[in-house]
């Protein structure tokens, strides 16, 4: 078992860190690629100095895997994650607050309105066509509009 460990060289180190990406990938969590990165520094720390014992290659591994979790930890109170609204399965959402021109006038609460290629039911209060109305809401795949008031 000696002779297994005394041979480690920085090439060992980089496998096992694409092993720990590998399986961060396959797993949930973030926990793996911690471990990875640490490991892929010691793969980088033996490349410049190679020579070190089997015993501290394990040391220093196991302080660079403590030091990247932490930092992590320290990293993500600096910086929380904000979460990206996403209008990925909402298209109509995106379209809230923009202003486009009435295709054909709001008659008993219903028209329509051209966005981009394509024309979309609007409801809202009776309304002449050609003019400029603002979407406040979307119900299903039609929008809730209002005219908007000039000065």
């Amino acid at each position: 078992m000696e002779s297994l460990f005394a041979q480690l060289e920085f090439w060992h180190w980089l496998s096992f860190a694409m092993l720990l990406l590998v399986l961060e990938i396959l797993s949930p969590g973030a926990f793996f690629l911690w471990l990875g990165i640490a490991a892929g520094s010691l793969a980088l720390v033996l490349y410049i100095k190679p020579g070190l014992t089997w015993q501290n290659q394990i040391m220093i591994f196991a302080l660079l895997s403590v030091a990247s979790i932490v930092g992590w930890r320290i990293g993500r109170r600096f910086f929380p994650h904000q979460q990206v609204e996403n209008h990925l399965n909402r298209r109509a959402e995106q379209y809230i607050g923009r202003t486009f021109t009435l295709i054909e006038p709001i008659v008993n609460g219903v028209g329509k309105i051209k966005v981009d290629d394509s024309s979309w039911r609007v409801r809202g209060v009776e309304t002449a066509a050609n003019t400029q109305v603002k979407v406040i809401a979307v119900d299903g795949v039609i929008f809730e509009v209002e005219p908007v008031l000039k000065n």
